[in-house]
């Protein structure tokens, strides 16, 4: 087979006969794994685009206009309301694409997208993620780590947070779980203040498990913390205030007060002094 090169660089396998005048055309383009015998590959498309279609973009011949303080124009031709959006130094934004016709509006784009960026980041800073911690206790624990483990969970539940209590049973013990059971209710007494049960003691194999909810969301935990926060800083503050003040007005009043000098202890040997 000739395997002479075209003016293009393609070799005669990549050129069909057109008709009988002898000359070639190009064949069609074939993918490089098809050449290779390998099945063709399929590729993906890009990502979709969230951007509004605005002014030129906008390529239906009539639109469903909107003023720019959100009173109802009319149905007008494309060409009229970008006119209009020029003359008003404005943007002209398709909203509802899906509309018959496409609903669109006059508009500085440039603000709009900055108003809603500044939105979604407000949403964002107060948006709270619901953190669930655990606290694992044995059956038969004693009173002194008994506190410590209800002082955890007294500050979760302050905090807002969700706390997963988990009674491990060893050996004999899981013949008893009553135990368990007992020192679940315990705890959700003592802590009923901040917390409640949001989820039974329940068995779950050598464990039994409860989950206790917090009575304040955690925006409001946090709120209330940064408060109690910044009293504490400004009553820290006061007290610097008021200890600088005592200390310039001493400073003040006149001389420091000279120390008392140190005399000879009438008690030593007088053989000592002489």
């Amino acid at each position: 087979m000739d395997t002479s090169v075209s003016p293009r660089g393609e070799t005669c396998r990549d050129w069909l006969p057109l008709g009988n005048s002898g000359s070639l055309r190009p064949f069609p383009a074939v993918h490089e794994s098809v050449r290779q015998g390998l099945p063709p590959t399929r590729t993906t498309g890009g990502p979709i685009s969230t951007e509004l279609r605005i002014n030129d973009r906008i390529r239906v011949p009539e639109v469903r206009l909107v003023g720019p303080n959100g009173e109802t124009v009319g149905i007008v031709p494309t060409d009229q309301a970008l006119k209009l959006a020029v003359e008003a130094d404005l943007d002209l934004v398709e909203i509802a694409p899906q509309g018959r016709p496409p609903v669109c509006k006059l508009m500085d784009y440039g603000k709009f997208k900055y108003e809603n960026a500044q939105k979604a980041r407000e949403s964002r800073r107060n948006q709270t993620n619901v953190i669930i911690k655990e606290m694992k206790l044995r059956p038969k624990i004693d009173k002194h780590d008994y506190e410590t483990k209800k002082g955890h969970v007294v500050r979760f539940l302050g905090a807002g947070d969700k706390v997963k209590i988990t009674i491990m049973f060893r050996g004999r013990e899981q013949h008893r779980p009553e135990l368990g059971f007992r020192l679940l209710q315990k705890l959700a007494e003592d802590v009923q203040e901040l917390g409640f049960v949001e989820s039974s003691p329940k068995q779950d194999g050598r464990n039994m498990t409860m989950v206790l909810g917090p009575h304040k969301k955690k925006a409001d935990a946090k709120i209330d913390a940064d408060a109690a926060r910044a009293t504490k800083e400004q009553a820290r503050a006061d007290r610097k205030a008021e200890e600088d003040a005592e200390r310039e007005a001493a400073h003040a009043a006149g001389p420091v007060a000279q120390k008392k000098e140190r005399r000879r202890s009438e008690n030593l040997d007088p053989e000592i002094e002489a």
